[in-house]
């Protein structure tokens, strides 16, 4: 007997189902024969053999106390301290005849940068050597040999790149927050495991009446001359700290519908808790509420414990 149209189209509806419903478990719990338990109402904890935990490669750490800083992060990028700049020029007119210093060269104060003969009347013309008015970088040479310079013009300019500054904005509803003096840690992207320390140094006067910020600087200390001009960098803003906060990896933090919650672990039973969280940084999170010291939270296999959680809670182990 032929099957009607509307029937083969709820039959392959029924098998699409059937087919996400599957591809939806966790691999692990397949392969070594694991069969979820769904059930009706509140979803409970999840409980896992030795086995089922072996196979999902479930890894937890203890909610523990650590000092713990509150940051206010913006995005900035990093530029010499102007007063640790410097133009060269000259008074007079000539034509460069000698250049001793090429662009990205380290000078002293007082180091020959180059020779520039006078269009004063002379036999010889009276030649000027031009020196480093102090130490520095050449990040710039605006000259070759031969060409007419004329007064004021700029033949190099110098930058001290020992020392510089990350240069950000901060928005106006979080100015409250800092102050001149307060101590920053700055990354770049150019060396993500090289963190740089540094103190806020300048919060502009004015807001930009367009977007509504004020700029920020941090200086930095450029001793091992990683850090460049124009380098992109996260600013990160200590506005409070606390000796010993909650906290646990930043990794075992689940988010849905709004919810910040973790799986914590007694033997093999894994029970979800919501938690209420504070500061964070790059590695940990502290928590206010949901968890107490002690407690083994999930780290690694979190989001498949979420997984069992979500079909009912538990997991039947392998007869």
């Amino acid at each position: 007997m032929n099957r009607t149209p509307i029937a083969r189209v709820l039959k392959f509806y029924a098998v699409c189902l059937a087919v996400a419903l599957l591809f939806a478990m966790p691999r692990e719990a397949l392969s070594h024969g694991g069969a979820i338990e769904t059930g009706e109402g509140p979803k409970g904890p999840v409980t896992l053999t030795t086995a089922q935990i072996k196979a999902l490669g479930l890894q937890t750490a203890q909610a523990d106390f650590r000092p713990m800083e509150s940051l206010l992060r913006v995005h900035g990028e990093v530029s010499p301290l102007p007063e640790a700049q410097s133009n060269v020029t000259l008074r007079f007119s000539g034509i460069v005849k000698a250049i001793y210093a090429k662009l990205g060269d380290v000078v002293h104060k007082g180091d020959r940068l180059a020779l520039v003969e006078s269009r004063v009347v002379g036999d010889p013309p009276p030649t000027i050597v031009v020196t480093a008015p102090m130490a520095g970088t050449i990040d710039a040479r605006n000259i070759i040999v031969g060409q007419s310079v004329e007064p004021d013009s700029v033949l190099f300019h110098l930058s001290d790149l020992a020392k510089l500054r990350a240069v950000g904005r901060v928005y106006e509803e979080d100015l409250g927050k800092v102050h001149v003096g307060q101590a920053a840690h700055v990354n770049v992207l150019a060396f993500p495991a090289e963190p740089f320390s540094g103190t806020l140094i300048y919060v502009g006067p004015a807001l930009d009446p367009d977007t509504r910020t004020a700029e920020i600087a941090v200086s930095l200390d450029n001793g091992k001359g990683l850090l460049k001009p124009n380098l992109f960098t996260r600013i990160d803003l200590v506005i409070g700290k606390t000796d010993a906060a909650l906290t646990i990896p930043n990794n075992a933090i689940l988010e849905a519908g709004g919810e910040k919650f973790v799986f914590v672990r007694d033997g093999g039973t894994f029970t979800r808790s919501d938690i209420e969280v504070g500061a964070s940084d790059d590695q940990y999170t502290e928590v206010t509420s949901g968890i107490v010291p002690g407690d083994e939270v999930v780290t690694v296999g979190a989001r498949e414990v979420y997984t069992q959680w979500l079909t009912g809670g538990a997991m039947k182990a392998e007869e």
